[in-house]
């Protein structure tokens, strides 16, 4: 699994410099760099935490972790069923599906090889209960999401909007579905959607109420400084870093909360903010491909430099055309495809050698 960049590359020799040979291929090293950096960061971000070898449903429930909805079962078994499984079980046991990637979930458990699927049987976890009776699941397991219930990415829509996940319902809703749009900084932690915020208007309190102290015997509810009528509103809120520690902690307050089963707003780690920090921090003591790639340039002279560059250029743009025809296809790339790319790579270059002088420096072996 790719780990994310830890600090920024090298670029004190000549190896990040830009040399007209670069420009002339229309994109420079250091952009390559970067873009792969971003991506990095972006997969590590959303699968850092999640185990990608062992089935997840030994843990049972888990707070939160990456999950899939497979639409070749679904159709498999007469579209009645709505399923989620793991990140492991869609690449071992889903190869050459057509997957919904649904980002992350709380408290679920992964229904791999259950009764939803008559059909296709989980190859990590045999021994599986019938159905898994505490997940949850909403119309993203279809495919489609927000209030206007349409796919993503939507191919009629031909004004493309950002979505947003509502911390509560876990939906994702189009900026412009919403009865607010996000603040202009774009400064804001989590948000919690209109249909929520209807459903539990008691949390509008929070959305003025100043952060203070707490005795066991208070309630915040009830403090003479909260504005009632603001209780009514049901519009959706952005919330800002930290909301969640303004939640009362009285005992009133916490059997509320588990009665209307969102007791996880008082937990630090069900934030997907965590979840993510979390999978980040998982490499953060190895090396970066791009740190490996700039310390071997710097032991290149100049025209070894340049000839690397480019051969690192075609090798990107190569890999980029050979992962899309999998984005096309809706498949999930599995480490024997990547093993399978690489090894035409090296053919290549054997054939290459055989054939005369040149080929690309040891270290793009």
């Amino acid at each position: 699994m790719a780990c994310p960049e830890n600090k920024e590359p090298n670029t004190s020799s000549d190896a990040g410099k830009h040399t007209d040979d670069e420009e002339d291929n229309g994109v420079t090293l250091v952009e390559i760099l970067e873009e792969e950096a971003q991506l990095e960061e972006d997969a590590n971000a959303v699968l850092g935490g999640s185990d990608d070898a062992n089935c997840t449903y030994r843990l049972g429930y888990v707070n939160r972790q990456a999950l899939y909805a497979c639409v070749t079962c679904r159709q498999q078994s007469g579209n009645t069923q709505l399923a989620g499984i793991c990140l492991a079980c869609s690449y071992h046991c889903h190869d050459g599906h057509e997957l919904i990637e649904l980002y992350t979930k709380r408290n679920f458990c992964c229904d791999c090889g259950n009764s939803k699927f008559p059909s296709n049987k989980c190859t990590l976890a045999t021994e599986k209960s019938g159905v898994n009776e505490n997940n949850v699941y909403n119309h993203n397991f279809m495919g489609k999401y927000c209030t206007c219930e349409k796919p993503y990415p939507d191919p009629e829509d031909t004004n493309p909007d950002e979505m947003v996940q509502c911390v509560m319902c876990e939906d994702w809703h189009h900026n412009k579905h919403l009865s607010k749009t996000p603040p202009p900084d774009s400064d804001y932690s989590e948000m919690i959607c209109d249909a929520c915020m209807e459903k539990h208007p008691f949390l509008n309190a929070y959305s003025s109420l100043v952060d203070s102290a707490q005795t066991a015997s208070s309630c915040k509810l009830e403090s003479e400084t909260i504005d009632k009528n603001q209780l009514n509103s049901n519009k959706a809120i952005f919330w800002p870093e930290g909301w969640r520690n303004r939640l009362c902690r009285c005992e009133k307050c916490l059997a509320m909360y588990e009665e209307k089963k969102i007791k996880y707003l008082t937990d630090d780690q069900d934030t997907v903010e965590h979840y993510e920090q979390k999978g980040k921090m998982a490499c953060v003591n190895r090396p970066s491909s791009n740190e490996r790639l700039m310390e071997a340039l710097s032991s290149l002279d100049r025209i070894q430099q340049v000839e690397a560059i480019t051969e690192y250029q075609s090798f990107a743009a190569e890999l980029k055309d050979y992962l899309k025809t999998f984005a096309d296809n809706k498949q999930v790339v599995k480490e024997e495809d990547i093993t399978e790319f690489f090894g035409r790579l090296k053919e290549r270059k054997r054939r290459r050698l055989d054939d005369g002088p040149g080929g690309m420096p040891h270290f793009c072996r």
